[in-house]
């Protein structure tokens, strides 16, 4: 059984390599068509007057984009790459640990609607707070968790929020989620934006098959987070 659940998540952490990259299958640029759109990078969201912008990086970006995009108060969301060096990364060459960049999502929101402490609160809903260097079936660096702040205020709820998680006793041990300051965002590719929309199938596979929906499903309920023996 545990070999059939290895050799599962493994096929379903290639399918996303495969899926995501489109290694095999992409179309060349000069036989693309109407396809070429699908593999350009996304723009980046505007941000309104009065708005701002937040980002988070909690593993596989597919699973961490629906819950904001749920919230009243977000105005747009992008899933993309942070945290690196290298300039406008793509996806194949971050998912195969190429660069020093982790996924993300770039988060515009109106802070009259929703406050940075419940982006924070909802952050924290998908992740597992004490996996170093990977979220669930994703291992490596680029899938690290972290929060990046883009003002001194962000800095400091971000701070005091993880100071509050790891005192709730709710998941013991390191919280490993580093909170860095923002430097620059980079979209990925068009087919990755809103991906639970466009491949539901098999968005919900690959949550339930890398471990996260059962591991949400078991710390979180409606009332916080719950300590687990």
């Amino acid at each position: 059984m545990r070999i059939f659940l290895f050799l599962s998540v493994m096929s379903l952490f290639a399918t996303k390599v495969q899926v995501c990259s489109g290694g095999a299958g992409l179309p060349s640029k000069a036989h693309a068509g109407s396809n070429q759109d699908k593999y350009a990078i996304a723009p980046l969201p505007k941000i309104p007057k009065g708005a701002k912008a937040a980002t988070f990086a909690g593993g596989c970006f597919w699973c961490v984009q629906p819950p904001f995009d749920k919230l009243d108060g977000v105005l747009a969301t992008s899933v993309g790459f942070t945290g690196g060096l290298e300039k406008n990364p793509t996806y194949k060459e971050v998912a195969y640990g190429r660069t020093s960049h982790t996924e993300a999502l770039f988060v515009v929101y109106d802070p009259k609607k929703v406050s940075y402490q419940k982006l924070l609160d909802t952050f924290w809903r998908q992740i597992n707070p004490n996996q170093k260097n990977g979220q669930f079936a994703d291992v490596g660096n680029q899938y690290r968790t972290g929060i990046f702040y883009h003002d001194k205020e962000q800095k400091k709820q971000a701070e005091a929020s993880k100071k509050a998680l790891a005192a709730s006793g709710c998941f013991p041990g390191k919280i490993e989620v580093e909170v860095t300051k923002f430097e620059a965002f980079y979209p990925a590719e068009n087919y990755h934006q809103k991906y639970y929309k466009k491949n539901p199938f098999h968005y919900m596979r690959y949550k339930i098959g890398s471990g996260r929906a059962g591991y949400i499903k078991k710390h979180w309920n409606e009332k916080g987070c719950q300590r687990v023996k």
